[in-house]
């Protein structure tokens, strides 16, 4: 039944994004409002983080953290961690966050799961309420995209020592718990080759959501340049009005024209991130598959061409 579900929903989402020419023609255009200049980026995005600059910057150390996106939905940053490091247990009251594991090991312990070990293209998740901890295992560093809703609160069981907050104190709370449900198609672990395997996008491009909640979305998409149409550098894609969106390179690489800025290409591993009302155009790059991990607030987020461009 979930995979029927999770099927149906893939087929939407990949319907709503993959927006046909004559969709666009046919449909009656609509009045949507747009910066004269283009939005300008705030630190500390930038519109493409190379993993390999943000490594070099951590050179050295054993614990570090350094975050990228920190905008009114969303915050996410890279995490490094040392073989042995571990996480106090600790919660969210109200969000669900969510992990990339970009290199090496962790060993991920979610409260009603079973601890599992997640490496190099796994992708994790816990919902709101619900106890969580990770242990770097092996014998290599890891890093990871660690990702939750804008100004997110921690809690932390009564067993376990709350670290120092700067301007707070703790205080022993009650807040009748309620670990939050797995539905909606969300798991706690999955892993990209294991997707890209799945009989239903086997061979093919696809899109299909990891993380859905109300207020944070994680979509996989996934595929080759080669299923695609001839690349039109004159196209610019579409832009959204209500939130940014960031992407992770899962795999391969991607191309993006971005409004004010040009063009990148991002390998793995590597951030590019997207402030509202700027157009953007990514696609599949290069002969092997590529995948990018999108991340913006809403579920069905509106996709806005220029009406002008399909005359």
């Amino acid at each position: 039944m979930q995979g029927k579900h999770v099927a149906l929903l893939a087929g939407a989402l990949a319907a709503l994004v993959s927006i046909t020419y004559a969709q666009k023609r046919s449909e009656i255009p609509s009045w949507a409002p747009k910066p004269v200049e283009p939005t300008k980026y705030v630190p500390p995005h930038k519109p493409h983080t190379r993993l390999a600059e943000v490594k070099s910057a951590h050179a050295g150390q054993k614990e570090w953290s350094q975050v990228v996106v920190d905008d009114d939905h969303l915050h996410a940053a890279y995490v490094g961690s040392s073989p042995g490091s571990k996480t106090p247990r600790r919660f969210h009251p109200d969000t669900r966050e969510w992990w990339i594991v970009v290199e090496g090991q962790i060993r991920f312990t979610i409260e009603g799961q079973d601890p599992f070990v997640a490496g190099k293209g796994s992708m994790v998740q816990a919902p709101m309420q619900t106890i969580y901890s990770m242990e770097t295992v092996g014998d290599a560093p890891a890093i990871r995209l660690e990702v939750n809703i804008a100004h997110a609160k921690t809690l932390f069981p009564q067993d376990t020592p709350p670290p120092k907050l700067p301007g707070f104190e703790y205080m022993a709370v009650r807040l009748n718990r309620t670990p939050g449900p797995w539905d909606r198609g969300n798991r706690p672990h999955i892993q990209l080759d294991d997707v890209a395997n799945w009989p239903e996008y086997k061979g093919k491009n696809f899109l299909h959501r990891f993380v859905y909640d109300d207020r944070g979305v994680a979509n996989i998409i996934y595929g080759w340049e080669k299923f695609l149409p001839p690349l039109d550098p004159k196209d610019k894609g579409h832009y959204h009005p209500e939130c940014a969106e960031f992407w992770l390179i899962m795999k391969g690489k991607i191309r993006y024209p971005i409004e004010g800025q040009g063009v990148y290409v991002a390998e793995y591993g590597d951030l590019v991130y997207v402030p509202p009302f700027t157009f953007h155009a990514p696609r599949f790059w290069g002969e092997g598959p590529s995948c990018r991990l999108a991340m913006n607030a809403y579920a069905n987020i509106a996709h806005l061409f220029d009406a002008r461009a399909s005359e």
